[in-house]
This record gives C-alpha cells, structure tokens and sequence, in this order.
C-alpha cells in the first residue's frame, strides 16, 4: 500500500508541476547582420534572459543583409525575420504572403558616405561613381537605389560594387567613390581613421523605418500567442537596452564579434537606441507602427519602378501582438 501512496503522490506531483517547468518554445529569428554590438539586446539572452523568462528558447541565425533575412524566413528555415521595409515590399510583390509585427528601428539609419576630394556633394553627384553596398541583398541596397531614384538616377547610372559589412575599407582605401552605409558603420569608420567625408542621409528624402520584424502569414494566424510572448521579451530587451547602454555595452565585449572597445560599443548602442523611438513609440509605446511611412515608402518604391503592384500596408501590418505602453505583455 505504501508504494501506491508513493506512486499516487509522484503522479499528483507531476500534473501539479509549474507550466515553466516545461521546454520552452523554440523560436528562430533570422538576423541580418552577425552578432555585433548593435543588436546587444538579443546577443545578451544568456546574461539576461528575457526571452526565457517568456517561456521561449531564442536561436539568433546570422546573416548578410535584410534581404538574406526575409529569404531564410521564405525558406522556411525561421520564424521571425529581422529585416527591412524595402525587402519587404520586393517579396510583397513577388507574392509573398507576409505579415509585419513589430517596428524595431522606427527611424531610417541609412546613408551614403563618400570620400573627401570624390566631388560628390550630394545625391545627384554620385552618377558615374562607384558605390560599396554591403550586398545586394541589403537594405544598403534598397535605400541606396531609392537615393538614387529621387534625384533622376539609376542603378545603370552608377557601378554598385558589394563589398561585404565592412564596406567601409574599401572606402578608405580607394577602391570605392562612396559607400552605402548606416549610422553605426559611420560611427566605426570614424573611430578607425575615415576622416572627412560627405553623408547623404537618405531619411532626408524618405524616412522608413530601418529594421522591422516580419513572419509568415500562414505562421501569424497559427502562433499568435507564441508570437505575443516573443515580442513581450523583446520590447523588455530593448526597454533594458535604452535604459541600461553601459551595461549593454559591456555585455558586447564577449557577446558581439565587433565589441572589443567597451566605448565604441556604447556609442553604437546610443544610435540604435535612439533609432529605436519615435514620435509614434513615445506615444503608443516600443514597437508601434507609423503605417503612413510605411505606405508611402510602398508607394514611393511602385512610383520609382522597383515593384510593380501597388500594396496595402494596412492588410500587412498587424499590431494585435505588440505589448501596450503601460508595460503589459
């Protein structure tokens, strides 16, 4: 008798068991970059588990641009793409079922930098001049030619060479007139000895957002609540980030290939922070779409000839899942 009382207690002990005892949920964002100091926010998941606390087990798949991203998703080999409004509207019009879910960098990061003594000035001077891109299939790509578009010119007007993340050597050394770049790249080359140089802003003739979270829309409607306790840890994650750079930037030194120098780290971790509010996230809260950037940027990209089916963002962006500002899941 005593052994059924033993086995009866274990059984009742087991279906008592606390739901976080059990395997998390396993969730595959496909990056588009390495793990550099930048996204220090996803790299410090072991040190502070925001994801686990979620119930989800995180796994970070590197990649080469915002491009690359979405097609891993296509793939099938992700869940979560961490990619940019201009893949987007390419795959969109491809025919790609595709639904975004949260505004990671609300604010357009992008630029074109080019080297002292080029004669370029402005966007109109970079016809006939080669430009680096980190590939093309990056959102350095994507902006470049939408720069390119709004002063007359296109990519036949100018001789696009992918140099890989680190585009700006190529700069410094000559082998390029100018470079398709972001802020944190700027920010690094500096450090390393760029010296003067001419930044074309590309938010001064269209201010999408930089980096946007995207999923299947077959993956959308099946994992909802997945996908809401995804995007609570990762609205905690960059919460931390904004309201803790010097800790972040020394979680970078081991966690981010790039994150050697503790005050380069945290300068790059400022911009992004800084990339990650808008007039919109302060009022509304992290992650909260400006859905007439959005369709303006799709508009823009049909009236410039690089997709040819108009879009309606509004039955692509879904903000159900994004936590409330008062800090609620």
């Amino acid at each position: 008798m005593s052994a059924l009382r033993t086995l009866l207690i274990l059984a009742l002990s087991w279906l008592a068991a606390p739901a976080s005892a059990q395997a998390p949920d396993k969730v595959a964002v496909a990056g588009w970059s390495q793990p550099i100091s930048e996204i220090t926010n996803l790299l410090a998941e072991p040190d502070k588990g925001f994801f686990k606390a979620k119930g989800i087990a995180l796994d970070y798949l590197p990649g080469n641009g915002g491009g690359a991203a979405l097609q891993t998703l296509i793939a099938g080999q992700a869940d979560i793409a961490f990619t940019d409004p201009a893949a987007l509207y390419l795959a969109l019009d491809k025919g790609e079922k595709l639904v975004a879910i949260y505004n990671i960098y609300p604010q357009n990061v992008f630029n074109v930098v080019a080297r002292a003594g080029s004669g370029i000035r402005t966007a109109a001077d970079l016809k006939g001049k080669r430009i680096g891109v980190y590939s093309l299939a990056s959102g350095t790509y994507q902006n470049l030619l939408v720069l390119l578009h709004q002063v007359g010119l296109g990519e036949k007007d100018v001789e696009i060479q992918p140099t890989g993340l680190l585009n700006f050597g190529p700069l410094m050394q000559g082998a390029v007139d100018a470079t398709a770049a972001t802020d944190t790249g700027l920010l690094v080359a500096r450090a390393k000895g760029l010296g003067e140089a001419t930044v074309i802003e590309v938010r001064d003739q269209l201010n999408l957002p930089s980096d946007i979270f995207v999923v299947k829309e077959a993956y959308y409607e099946q994992n909802k609540p997945l996908l809401k306790r995804f995007l609570a840890a990762y609205r905690d994650s960059a919460a931390w980030m904004i309201a803790s750079p010097e800790e972040a930037a020394r979680l970078a030194v081991t966690r981010a290939i790039n994150g050697r120098d503790e005050a380069v780290n945290l300068a790059i971790i400022r911009l992004r922070n800084a990339a990650s509010v808008s007039a919109t996230t302060e009022r509304e809260g992290l992650g909260r779409f400006d859905l007439e950037a959005l369709q303006k940027g799709a508009d823009s990209f049909r009236s410039l000839g690089l997709i040819a089916r108009r879009l309606d963002m509004k039955a692509v962006v879904k903000s159900d899942l994004i936590p409330q500002k008062d800090g609620a899941p």
